[in-house]
């Protein structure tokens, strides 16, 4: 019998979820220059493997212990943007973006 989950690929190629309202939020009141910033982040990422991310020095993917995802993921850390980190959580092949943040220590709390 298979398993109802799919096993997390390290190969396979990132899905991005955006549509969280609170990262849209954030993103619209960015400038437009730290806009063009996180999209062009968000274009790298799109073609790109986990294994990739896990490995890229400029995306910087950290683990956050001290928080938790809306249904008890682990939740990651990533620079988005000079300036920015982003809060995310990996759902089979989807990164699923919830946050923006400003300012590194922001993301960990």
């Amino acid at each position: 019998m298979k398993s109802q989950f799919k096993e997390k690929k390290f190969d396979e190629c990132v899905r991005l979820d955006l549509n969280n309202p609170v990262f849209q939020r954030q993103l619209f009141v960015l400038q437009k220059s730290e806009q063009l910033s996180v999209l062009n982040t968000l274009r790298k990422i799109s073609g790109m493997t986990w294994q990739q991310i896990y490995q890229d020095s400029g995306l910087k993917w950290e683990a956050i212990i001290s928080r938790k995802g809306p249904h008890n993921e682990r939740l990651y850390s990533l620079r988005i943007a000079k300036g920015f980190r982003s809060v995310a959580f990996r759902e089979n092949s989807w990164l699923r973006i919830l946050s923006l943040h400003p300012d590194h220590d922001s993301a960990y709390l």
